[in-house]
């Protein structure tokens, strides 16, 4: 599974009212060793708070020399 669909499991655990220990729990209960880490559910767990709803890399600008 790739991080932008575990994402959207985490914003899915968000959404249905868990913290950030029972989603990653869940997680882990259901993917073991592929799950994401604390700190990232928390960063996530973080930017849905600040309603954002996009899953996806969030677009960086270049460095222009």
């Amino acid at each position: 599974m790739d991080k932008t669909e575990f994402r959207a499991l985490i914003k899915h655990c968000f959404l249905m009212g868990k913290n950030t220990v029972e989603a990653k729990q869940w997680l882990h209960k259901r993917y073991e060793d592929s799950a994401p880490g604390k700190s990232t559910i928390i960063d996530w767990y973080a930017e849905f708070k600040r309603r954002r709803t996009n899953t996806d890399d969030a677009e960086r600008n270049a460095l222009r020399y």
